[in-house]
Order: C-alpha cells, then sequence, then structure tokens
C-alpha cells in the first residue's frame, strides 16, 4: 500500500513539518551546524546526534528508552548514505542530478520516496516506517548543510579580493 505525506518548512527556517491527510504528525528540528537534531513522529521521539569530523557518522537516540538504535554513515561525495536501524540496513539516494528527488530502499526494493526543493515536498512510501519516513528527511538536510558550508568556504575568499 503506498503511503502519502507532505512536508514543509520556511526558506531560513530549521523546523521541518511532516503532514499526512492534511493534518501535522512530525517534525524535524535542529539549529544551523548543530551537531543535534530532534525529531518526532505519531508521538515517538528521536535524537540525531552527529559525531566526527572529517569522516562523520550520526546515531539515531530513542529519546524514551535513551538508547542509541541506529546510524547513519555518509559517502564522501555526499550522494549516498546507509541507514542501520535495529538490525535493517537501508541507502539513502539522491535520484536525479538537481537533487530534488531522493530515496531510501531496503534489501527487497521497498521505498520511500521524496520530492521536494528547500521550502516543501512530498513523500510516498511503500514502508509502514515512521522512523525511517523520518531519518530520510534528517539526511536531506544533513546533506544541504553540508553544502551551504561548502559554498561558503569557497565564496568567501573570492568575496575579499
Amino acid at each position: 500500500m503506498q503511503n502519502k505525506f507532505s512536508w514543509k518548512k520556511g526558506l531560513f527556517s530549521s523546523l521541518y513539518k511532516i503532514y499526512s491527510n492534511g493534518q501535522q504528525i512530525g517534525i524535524l528540528k535542529d539549529k544551523m551546524f548543530s551537531q543535534t537534531s530532534n525529531g518526532e513522529i505519531n508521538g515517538e521521539k528521536y535524537t540525531f546526534k552527529t559525531k566526527g569530523i572529517f569522516k562523520q557518522h550520526t546515531e539515531i537516540i530513542d529519546n524514551q528508552e535513551e538508547k542509541v538504535i541506529g546510524q547513519i554513515s555518509y559517502n564522501n561525495w555526499m550522494t549516498k548514505a546507509t541507514i542501520s536501524i535495529f538490525d535493517k540496513t537501508f541507502i539513502w539516494k539522491y535520484e536525479n542530478i538537481w537533487n530534488t528527488k531522493w530515496s531510501v530502499i531496503d534489501s527487497e526494493g521497498n521505498s520511500i520516496n521524496y520530492s521536494g526543493d528547500s521550502t516543501s515536498g512530498k513523500i510516498e512510501s511503500t514502508l509502514e516506517d515512521d522512523l525511517l519516513l523520518l531519518t530520510g528527511l534528517f539526511v536531506t538536510n544533513y546533506f544541504w548543510q553540508i553544502t551551504i558550508v561548502i559554498i561558503f568556504i569557497i565564496f568567501i575568499p573570492m568575496w575579499n579580493f
């Protein structure tokens, strides 16, 4: 069965709102350049804590049980990530060159498909996994933030000339 969701955020906001049938069911909130993001979906609360400097990874923490339940590993080119939650592994990847479509896929080919820009988008899922749906948005936000940092590092020296 295909489930449909949508998400919205302000252009300079750090708060994603996730909707199902027009009703808000979740949020993902971070602080720009922070190592920690907080998410909630259907009443369950999670923390995404990024660690490392050059080869970063993110721990997924269940706030109710206060324990790590998963991890996200990123490739060097910011085009793929491996998500491990409990004993299951998923692949996050961009689906087009403009990075406006991305997906999370399990080993059997089931997927959560995302599309959007910097302020809103749609989600279609054949997987019944709220945490995975939230994690797919987190990874996208993580890559967008890294891209902003890289652009900032490249263009700031040019402005000084």
